[in-house]
């Protein structure tokens, strides 16, 4: 499956995967996330089912804290 990653094109297995499994695919391990598909927010419970299809555009940003 062919996606558009944090801007760069990416390609994955199967034709489609949860945010989990791309999470676990990507060695995402922040504990802090903010998730979108194709514009959409995706909220923490809902990363074991919201599917991502071919072509589309996900957006997983990691929040850090400072000072």
């Amino acid at each position: 499956m062919n996606i558009q990653l944090n801007n760069n094109p990416d390609q994955l297995p199967g034709d489609s995967l949860t945010i989990r499994e791309i999470l676990t695919i990507k060695n995402f391990s922040f504990p802090n996330l903010v998730v979108k598909i194709n514009g959409q927010l995706v909220r923490k419970p809902q990363y074991d089912s919201a599917v991502v299809h071919e072509g589309d555009i996900v957006e997983i940003i990691h929040l850090i804290s400072g000072g």
